[in-house]
């Protein structure tokens, strides 16, 4: 006779908004939702990473436009000390420096605040399982905004790229997370940082979003 099912974990959620008006509202939202606990609620990108060093925590609901500590610093910083928690940004803006910009420090998904709360749920828990997670018009106008900046003719990619790299570079251009790539080619994700250091340097890629730019204009993805 086999032994009870183990419980799943219900996804620990942090979310972050300058407005108490937004954020007591959306944080009682999602703590109705079947497997999501929110468990912190922050301000500005300070009390992000306060409430993530308390942790442990899953996900991030990360507003961009905060005081004291921006959306994008504060994905940055947490892409550097908690790779391990996801990003996804619910915001106002959906400019091109906001969107390359959050996407660029380490957010996995990025939503307007015209979402509903199954839309946020969603990307929440694909953040979580590593997932990328555009809204329509954020995917419509990223991809519009790197067409248009994609790299010219004159500077394809190095032929010294690896069939791995270049296998990186498409999942990256496909918006997967490290952790995403990572399930997709069955290795670690110590191994896909390695492959992603050496095609930017091979490249000269500078950031994320330049490597997005970079693999629509060589037709990976």
């Amino acid at each position: 006779m086999t032994g009870p099912v183990a419980e799943q974990q219900p996804l620990r959620v942090v979310v972050a908004d300058d407005q108490a008006a937004v954020r007591e509202p959306l944080a009682a939202v999602l703590a109705l939702a079947e497997g999501v606990e929110v468990v912190a609620a922050a301000a500005n990108g300070s009390e992000v990473l306060a409430a993530v060093a308390a942790g442990p925590v899953d996900v991030v609901l990360m507003d961009l436009r905060m005081p004291v500590m921006d959306g994008i610093e504060a994905t940055r910083l947490l892409a550097d000390r908690h790779p391990e928690v996801a990003v996804v940004v619910l915001t106002t803006f959906a400019d091109d420096d906001s969107i390359l910009g959050a996407l660029g420090a380490g957010a996995r998904g990025y939503l307007t605040k015209n979402a509903g709360r199954q839309d946020i749920t969603r990307a929440i828990r694909a953040a979580a399982a590593g997932q990328a997670v555009l809204d329509r018009e954020v995917q419509d106008r990223l991809l519009a905004t790197v067409r248009t900046k994609a790299s010219p003719p004159g500077r394809p990619l190095p032929e010294d790229l690896t069939p791995r790299e270049r296998e990186v570079l498409a999942l990256i251009g496909r918006g997967l997370s490290n952790r995403g790539i990572a399930e997709q080619l069955f290795i670690s994700e110590a191994t896909v940082k390695t492959h992603i250091n050496n095609l930017f340097a091979k490249a000269g890629i500078r950031d994320r979003a330049d490597a997005v730019r970079r693999a629509i204009a060589a037709g990976l993805t």
